[in-house]
């Protein structure tokens, strides 16, 4: 763990609602995918009272260039301010935490259950799997309200055309406005629809990352169906 400063390079708007900042990476700052780090203003700048800091998980792979966060811009004091700041504002970083990271064993297939900004450190895990050839297999269930609201989307799909171990399985719990042209699954993320899509033979790990309300409601629907605790590992998303 270290503290660094990082300069806000970009902004990228990623789908309705949803904005990516990229940084300058820190000489010297490393991470695993699936990690988070705490982001810092600075101290003079008067967000709100939840102060200046945000634990962010890393959107971006650990060999690419720039550092990426994502956040849903909500009306907070925080966001508004992220919002205004200019190109070339340090922020201070502070990391990197946590264990929401691929296990070793390839011979289990991973399950990642995403629910709207929790895409971020699936995003990480896969995209660096994809780079470097990994044996692991990794499914992918990416739940959504409507496919505006859907970051990565694209660019999940081309993961899928390059790696033939990822499989991307979205679904759009919104069924009032499905594209004609939806490739993908219907409805909120459920036992049968995991059925549908996993091999029967192979015990998976259960990785689940969102809102705390669907962390919770995937993790009691892993153990109705009579998964391990211990294959399963989640991070909830606080709407900050």
């Amino acid at each position: 763990m270290r503290t660094c400063k990082a300069i806000l390079k970009r902004r990228d708007s990623l789908c309705h609602g949803t904005t990516g900042l990229c940084f300058e990476k820190p000489d010297g700052f490393e991470f695993k995918p699936g990690q988070f780090a705490n982001f810092t203003l600075d101290a003079a700048i008067a967000t709100d009272a939840d102060g200046g800091t945000r634990a962010l998980s890393i959107a971006s792979a650990p060999h690419e260039k720039d550092l990426m966060v994502a956040m849903r811009m909500r009306d907070t004091g925080f966001k508004r301010v992220v919002s205004a700041l200019p190109i070339g504002a340090p922020f201070f970083l502070e990391g990197p935490f946590g264990d929401l990271t691929l296990q070793r064993d390839t011979a289990r297939p991973a399950v990642f259950l995403a629910g709207g900004i929790g895409i971020t450190p699936f995003r990480s895990m896969i995209r660096h799997a994809t780079e470097v050839g990994s044996a692991h297999k990794i499914f992918l269930f990416y739940s959504i309200r409507r496919i505006e609201e859907g970051a990565f989307l694209n660019e999940l799909r081309e993961f899928e055309e390059l790696n033939p171990r990822f499989k991307f399985i979205p679904t759009i719990t919104h069924p009032d406005r499905v594209p004609h042209d939806w490739r993908g699954e219907l409805g909120h993320i459920t036992e049968p629809m995991l059925n549908r899509w996993l091999p029967a033979s192979q015990a998976p790990i259960f990785y689940i990352a969102g809102p705390p309300g669907m962390v919770n409601g995937m993790r009691q629907m892993l153990c109705d169906a009579l998964v391990s605790d211990d294959d399963i590992r989640a991070e909830e998303f606080a709407g900050y």
